[in-house]
């Protein structure tokens, strides 16, 4: 994992904790860098996490960090800072806040960054095989995780693609449109049946990839809006199956789209609630272990913390 953009100090105290249980880093100007750990927030000094905010680590050139992450090439991440956010090596997301610039009603860039989430990637073998046993054990079907985000549904995606390539031998297209499935840069192996289409916009991307691939199965994140509807449902037009992800909990809206199924998380490290595309129950959610991934809580509580996340 590649988080030398960090200040010397900060990466040092964070090679103080032990990587599989960090899923966040936040930074604020002139405030103690938090991190989540365990499944709670906890402040970071020189030693590594801690309940207690005296000795805690405080951040100053959010910019800097940002230049660094981005290797000096603002102009190669322009996209992506219109959403919010920069993808970078492993599939590290940093969310950024500070003066955003609009021109038409959308964002065009952010001028001055003040604060940067700094969201932590993890492989979690294993996690999706609920979900696989119960939805596609005999074969191809489409479905769509959904949450609040930071409970685990990219570590599903990708785990449930590499499952279904080992099992199925399909050929699944990756539509990878935040670079956090596959990874940026450092491309995580997600099967020897597995071709990726990054940094993409999901209606005109599926349409090329589908000629170009010919895939039996789309997997792609973080569905929204009308243009992501039709994309779904011209790749559904097509016989193809598709897996993706939402943030978008209502049912209404979900019941809208072209999914055979639904599997709502409530964090990695408990059951997820599967239900067909009625929403008639398939899988009771109860808590169990899934082996670790986003949306960590599942190691015993050192010390103190400042919130409860899972």
């Amino acid at each position: 994992m590649n988080l030398s953009f960090l200040p010397p100090e900060i990466l040092s105290a964070v090679n103080n904790v032990n990587l599989n249980y960090l899923t966040e880093i936040r930074l604020r100007r002139g405030q103690p860098v938090l991190i989540e750990y365990c499944g709670e927030y906890k402040y970071l000094n020189s030693g590594g996490a801690s309940g207690r905010g005296s000795g805690a680590l405080i951040c100053m050139d959010i910019a800097g960090i940002l230049n660094k992450a981005m290797d000096g090439c603002v102009y190669s991440y322009a996209e992506e800072l219109k959403q919010g956010f920069i993808t970078v090596g492993g599939g590290i997301r940093i969310g950024v806040a500070g003066e955003y610039v609009t021109e038409g009603g959308q964002v065009k860039t952010i001028a001055r960054a003040t604060s940067l989430n700094i969201r932590i990637p993890h492989r979690a073998e294993g996690c999706s095989d609920r979900v696989f046993k119960a939805i596609f054990k005999d074969g191809l079907n489409s479905a769509l995780f959904y949450s609040r985000p930071g409970l685990g549904k990219t570590t599903m995606l990708r785990d449930l693609t590499s499952r279904i390539s080992h099992e199925h031998s399909a050929n699944i297209l990756v539509l990878d449109t935040r670079n956090e499935i596959g990874g940026a840069g450092e491309v995580y192996n997600l099967g020897e049946t597995v071709d990726v289409v990054k940094s993409c916009e999901k209606l005109p991307s599926l349409k090329s990839a589908i000629r170009a691939m010919r895939p039996e199965l789309i997997v792609t994140d973080e569905l929204y809006g009308e243009n992501d509807a039709a994309a779904v449902k011209f790749a559904r037009d097509c016989d193809i199956a598709v897996v993706a992800s939402s943030h978008v909990c209502d049912r209404d809206y979900l019941r809208s789209l072209p999914f055979d199924f639904f599997i709502k998380l409530n964090g990695i490290n408990l059951e997820p609630e599967i239900y067909d595309k009625d929403f008639n129950t398939v899988c009771n959610n109860s808590a169990y272990d899934s082996r670790g991934g986003a949306a960590l809580g599942r190691k015993e509580k050192e010390g103190g913390g400042i919130r409860r996340t899972v």
